[in-house]
């Protein structure tokens, strides 16, 4: 279900001291902003937690603040309100989407759930309230593989909506899940042409890569893993320099932690900056301050199917 209450993006003043703003406006409101790791660099300067989807699921799971801002995308925004159905949750671009999210309609979905009814359904976060009220299990890429190793191995399992994340998952723990049919827009376009040739010019360089890469990319991986295990294998790495094939936003994170480490971030396929998010970086930061001026976008969702959406959540925080 879509939130409600849009506001324009309209100019804002180029004399305004908007980190100041949104500083002020998150005492006067007791606010939090949540910021993932493929935003801009700006908008994680002024966030007060910034993670991947399970480190924001598990900070939205316990916040105090009234208001929540998530500073990512739809479906991010619409877990941290089924969490918590009491507090205002504002997302600063209502077109902040994900093409995972969006490749997966409620509808094939429920058809394609039919075709195996004695399966377990475990979806990745990155779906809709919907596909999540139909599902038994959430995951991340930080826990799929320790939630899919607590099933019995007779228990088959259906997994959606990534199916790059998927076969690795396959690999990982060696069961046979059913896959839909589901890619990151983002994560299908890193090159392995272009990837070795980078390897070729940086010979010493390590390659982190997320899950969500095709098989082709991930050969060549030393280490695939979430964006925060990415981010915790260069702070303890005795390497410095690394080919990062994610959204290259948790490039600013690395920069911060570790000054004396180059990272490169993987090339696309093609003369584009199809590496970064086009739904992430909708996000600006005169939107997260319009937003949090006027309150607006709301997420709001049903509760019959906020209760429905709740309880494969709540399954996979106490499984991680």
């Amino acid at each position: 279900m879509r939130a409600s209450g849009l506001v324009e993006a309209t100019e804002v003043s180029a004399l305004l001291d908007l980190e100041g703003e949104i500083e002020r406006l998150k005492k006067d409101l007791h606010a939090v902003v949540l910021a993932h790791y493929y935003q801009d660099s700006e908008i994680q300067d002024v966030a007060d937690v910034i993670g991947d989807s399970l480190q924001l699921a598990q900070q939205a799971a316990k916040t105090s603040a009234e208001v929540i801002v998530f500073a990512g995308v739809h479906f991010m925004a619409e877990t941290a309100k089924i969490l918590n159905p009491s507090k205002q949750v504002l997302l600063p671009d209502l077109q902040a989407g994900c093409s995972l999210a969006e490749g997966c309609p409620p509808d094939l979905f429920r058809h394609f759930k039919q075709k195996y009814p004695d399966h377990i359904v475990i979806s990745y976060i990155n779906c809709s309230a919907e596909i999540k009220a139909m599902s038994d299990i959430i995951c991340t890429s930080s826990n799929a593989e320790k939630i899919i190793n607590q099933i019995p191995k007779e228990q088959p399992i259906l997994f959606a909506p990534d199916q790059n994340l998927g076969r690795y998952l396959i690999k990982k723990t060696g069961r046979n899940l059913a896959l839909w049919p589901g890619t990151c827009v983002v994560h299908e376009t890193f090159s392995e042409k272009k990837l070795i040739q980078l390897m070729l010019y940086h010979p010493h360089a390590k390659v982190l890569a997320h899950p969500e890469c095709e098989e082709s990319v991930l050969q060549h991986a030393d280490y695939i893993g979430s964006t925060s295990g990415i981010l915790n294998y260069v702070k303890h790495s005795a390497g410095t320099e690394f080919i990062i094939a994610t959204e290259p936003g948790i490039i600013h994170q690395m920069e911060k932690a570790c000054r004396d480490k180059t990272f490169i971030p993987a090339p696309p396929d093609g003369d584009c900056a199809c590496n970064q998010c086009p739904h992430m970086r909708l996000n600006t930061l005169e939107k997260l301050y319009l937003c949090m001026k006027h309150r607006a976008p709301e997420i709001t969702l049903s509760e019959e199917l906020r209760l429905l959406a709740l309880r494969p959540i709540q399954r996979m925080l106490e499984m991680s």
